[in-house]
């Protein structure tokens, strides 16, 4: 082995490269350059000999994203027809058969077109090359992320239906940003970079409004940055044993079938994030809750639970706000999340809340309680 001191900055950067087996170039929107990023470091591996090969990339018609593609090796996308439309897909199996020491995998977040293969998201894909030993690059951008999805939905008025659960960007050995003002960004648009131009009028009046990114902007630095002190902390737990910037917040959320819950949940999830703790999802059932709906429900609001990295327990109890009160004590809970009543007042008053019992019981157990307001839901889509 030779002495560090002799070797060339190439060599170094290499071996500090070969460290990390999956990477993700994070963005607040579509066109801040993170398939860009990602070819260049292809390329910039590639010409320092490692085995590099495209999975997959999307160029969405940019000629100059086209252009950095160069000389790497391109493995063959698979067609699928569906609905009387050919589409293109990452052929997995190809990928694999081919196992380069790395592969370039652009759109974490994307849907696969049914048929096309045995995962239905990229995001799947993806684990399994990682779990077959290939290092994978790839990009996402923040509105894909399942815990800031409804934040998303608040800013931009606009629905995200593809989306990646958080532990598989927590994943990532290595997460970048790749940052662009929100005035840049408008210019690219202006100038045809980003949309086709007949697209760009509407782009600009919606989804690219100044004001939505500048918050779009400020979720993908925020998120960032709680990621890099999190790798901090867990650094000077490893290297510096003892109590070192440690929290004793604990934090828990009551889970419901009500059609917002979802965005109560990820609102939860985004507390114990910030507050560097666990997230405990409780779904406390009763007897009068067993129709057929109210299991699919529940089933639907558990896979977002594992998606935001909370940790599910279910119990069955007549009395819920008592039940996820003592639930609370037993677990030294110091913080629980619940949604806002979907009674009328006058229902509240003849019928009893489960809010208001868990705001009382809480008090007198001295844990806080934090009632999140109801939102509405919206029924669009945005593109990448």
């Amino acid at each position: 082995m030779s002495d560090p001191e002799t070797r060339r900055p190439d060599e170094i950067a290499d071996a500090v490269l070969a460290a990390g087996k999956f990477r993700i170039y994070l963005g607040a929107v579509a066109g801040v350059g993170k398939t860009i990023a990602m070819l260049d470091e292809g390329r910039r591996r590639h010409e320092r000999g490692r085995d590099v090969v495209i999975g997959f990339v999307e160029t969405h018609g940019r000629a100059h994203t086209a252009a950095e593609i160069g000389t790497l090796e391109v493995v063959p996308r698979k067609r699928v027809k569906y609905r009387g439309a050919t589409f293109e897909e990452m052929d997995l199996d190809a990928v694999l058969a081919r196992h380069p020491e790395i592969a370039l995998v652009d759109e974490l977040a994307h849907t696969n077109v049914p048929n096309s293969g045995r995962n239905e998201k990229r995001w799947q894909d993806v684990i399994e090359l990682l779990n077959a030993r290939i290092a994978v690059v790839s990009t996402v951008n923040i509105q894909h992320l399942e815990s800031i999805a409804d934040a998303v939905q608040t800013i931009t008025g606009v629905y995200v239906r593809e989306r990646v659960p958080d532990w598989v960007v927590r994943k990532a050995d290595q997460l970048e940003l790749i940052d662009s003002s929100p005035e840049a960004l408008r210019r690219r648009m202006l100038h045809g970079n980003i949309y086709p131009p007949d697209k760009v009028p509407d782009a600009l009046g919606n989804f690219f409004k100044t004001e939505n990114l500048v918050a779009l902007r400020e979720l993908a630095l925020r998120f960032v940055a709680d990621e890099t002190e999190e790798e901090l902390l867990d650094f000077l737990a490893d290297h510096h044993p003892g109590p070192v910037w440690e929290t004793n917040e604990r934090i828990m959320v009551a889970a419901t079938n009500a059609p917002e819950f979802e965005n109560v949940l990820r609102r939860a999830a985004r507390i114990a994030k910030r507050l560097k703790t666990s997230l405990e999802v409780v779904h406390v059932r009763t007897d009068r809750a067993k129709s057929s709906s109210s299991v699919a429900a529940m089933r639907e609001i558990r896979k977002v639970a594992e998606d935001v990295d909370g940790h599910w327990h279910e119990m069955t109890r007549d009395d819920p706000a008592r039940a996820l009160v003592e639930f609370a004590h037993a677990h030294q809970i110091t913080l629980i999340v619940l949604g806002s009543s979907r009674r009328s007042r006058l229902e509240e008053l003849t019928k009893g809340s489960v809010v208001t019992r868990v705001l009382r019981f809480g008090a007198e157990q001295g844990i806080d309680v934090h009632v999140i307001a109801r939102s509405r839901k919206v029924a669009e889509d945005v593109d990448e």
